[in-house]
């Protein structure tokens, strides 16, 4: 079985609710029945329920990477407080008896490693041994969806225009509200990408503050648009006449709105196997314009192969169907998957597992952070700045630095690296959490020859390049400020 832990259950939960839940049943001892089998691959039990009859639940990790959860509750949460009860009375000693395998679950796993077989089979019979044929693609159809993308190109185009032709001083709420409508139609041309950013225009437009810096901020999002469009109509028409393949070297496809699938990364050579990180920072944010909650992860790649970029996790939850979605949250282990997906992207290019499993953090990991940290300010602007030149880059890039020394020079915090090369820190805007008013209560220690995770911004306001701490790392923790 894998190695269970409180925080490895905690990841399982799709929300904060259903871990309290999962607690409350093993505190109010509601589990009728507690066995485990004698490999240890399976735990299960009845629960004690509304009804007159417990329910039965289990956790099967005859894959130890990928365990199945079922129960007979009606829940639709997945998996459901009594899949998490059973692992919290598991992990927290409660005794459990040995039993055999029940029949029913026996007669799951045969069903399932026959599904296995076929899927060897499949493999097998492809051009490679070993490796799945590849997907067969309907050309017609992308055809037909391409000429739909480029009819919303041209029609987000003209909303553009208009925007720019009537001045953005004539901008207000009521036109927001009529651009609105009408940007709702690029909702039936496959470019979800695209008319969120359209959307964020519009939310600059209704926003209230400084207005010289929403006018700076919505010309930098005119500049987006302008961007996306000519790239975006360029490439499609490329690809539309067979003289193109799909991009794996920018964000353009995300831009657009691509929803990649593990199927064709795997066929575009973007993923790593056998893979470890760990988590440093996580934050959780609203975006608007796309009408979704985000979780946010940064992580360091571990191991002699991996890059020494962060990398990030982001977990989509749509307004309308957040509450069945499960939320992410920290992750205080680390991470291992057999197969991790790496976007194309920028400087932290965004990864995704289907599958994992987690150990606690050791020396030898933290000994890694160290190695990995950038020591060199002078060559970490340069690289911060020739990404923020690309008007579709990232503007928020994270990096993780060695610092010889932080200090105050009258009230602003500053790095500095062992050149003398110094780095000013402040609360960014694209952070809705500060963090500077933390750094007084941290350890002396910390003041000299550490690693800082630090979140870049180009603020509008100073015309200074700022960076954010998220999190310092020592030879023994991960201090999150941000979590």
């Amino acid at each position: 079985m894998a190695q269970i832990t409180e925080a490895y259950i905690d990841a399982l939960a799709p929300n904060a609710a259903a871990i309290k839940n999962g607690r409350d049943l093993v505190r109010k001892n509601s589990f009728q029945r507690l066995c485990r089998t004698e490999d240890g691959t399976l735990i299960f039990g009845e629960c004690k329920g509304s009804g007159k009859e417990p329910y039965s639940c289990s956790a099967d990790f005859v894959k130890s990477d990928s365990p199945t959860f079922r129960c007979s509750c009606p829940s639709r949460q997945f998996p459901c407080k009594h899949n998490l009860g059973l692992l919290y009375a598991y992990v927290s000693g409660v005794p459990f008896q040995m039993e055999e395998i029940p029949q029913d679950i026996a007669d799951k796993r045969d069903k399932a490693e026959k599904r296995e077989e076929r899927k060897k089979e499949a493999a097998a019979a492809g051009d490679e041994p070993g490796v799945a044929s590849r997907r067969k693609t309907n050309r017609s159809a992308l055809i037909k969806k391409m000429n739909a993308q480029l009819e919303g190109i041209d029609l987000m185009d003209k909303l553009v225009k208009q925007v720019i032709q009537g001045g953005l001083a004539a901008l207000d709420a009521k036109t927001a509200i009529m651009l609105e409508d009408q940007a709702k139609q690029l909702g039936g041309y496959y470019i979800p990408g695209m008319q969120a950013a359209f959307r964020e225009l519009l939310l600059l437009v209704r926003a209230k503050g400084d207005q010289e810096q929403l006018y700076t901020a919505m010309m930098d999002q005119l500049t987006i648009l302008h961007t996306l469009i000519k790239r975006s109509r360029e490439y499609l028409t490329a690809r539309k006449d067979n003289e193109g393949t799909m991009d794996t070297g920018s964000r353009l496809e995300e831009w657009i709105g691509h929803a990649w699938q593990l199927a064709e990364m795997r066929e575009l050579g973007l993923m790593r196997t056998n893979a470890e990180l760990m988590q440093l920072s996580f934050r959780s944010y609203t975006d608007e314009a796309r009408g979704e909650y985000v979780d946010e992860g940064f992580w360091l790649p571990l191991g002699s192969e991996a890059a020494v970029e962060i990398v990030v996790t982001r977990h989509y939850r749509p307004f309308r169907a957040a509450k069945h979605i499960r939320e992410d949250d920290s992750c205080f282990a680390i991470v291992q998957t057999r197969e991790l997906a790496i976007y194309p992207g920028d400087l932290n290019p965004r990864v995704r597992w289907e599958d994992m499993t987690s150990r606690e953090i050791e020396a030898k990991d933290y000994a890694l952070a160290y190695s990995a940290a950038k020591r060199s300010f002078s060559d970490v602007i340069k690289l911060v700045k020739n990404q923020l030149k690309s008007p579709l880059a990232d503007k928020n890039p994270v990096v993780l630095l060695h610092y010889a020394k932080l200090g105050k020079i009258e009230d602003t915090y500053v790095l500095e690296d062992e050149q003398g090369k110094r780095l000013v820190l402040g609360n960014i805007d694209a952070i809705s959490h500060p963090t500077l008013q933390l750094l007084p209560m941290l350890d002396a220690k910390l003041f000299a020859d550490q690693e800082v995770l630090v979140m870049f911004e180009h603020q509008m306001g100073s015309r200074r390049l700022t960076a954010q701490p998220l999190a310092f790392v020592t030879d023994d923790a991960v201090i999150r400020l941000l979590y």
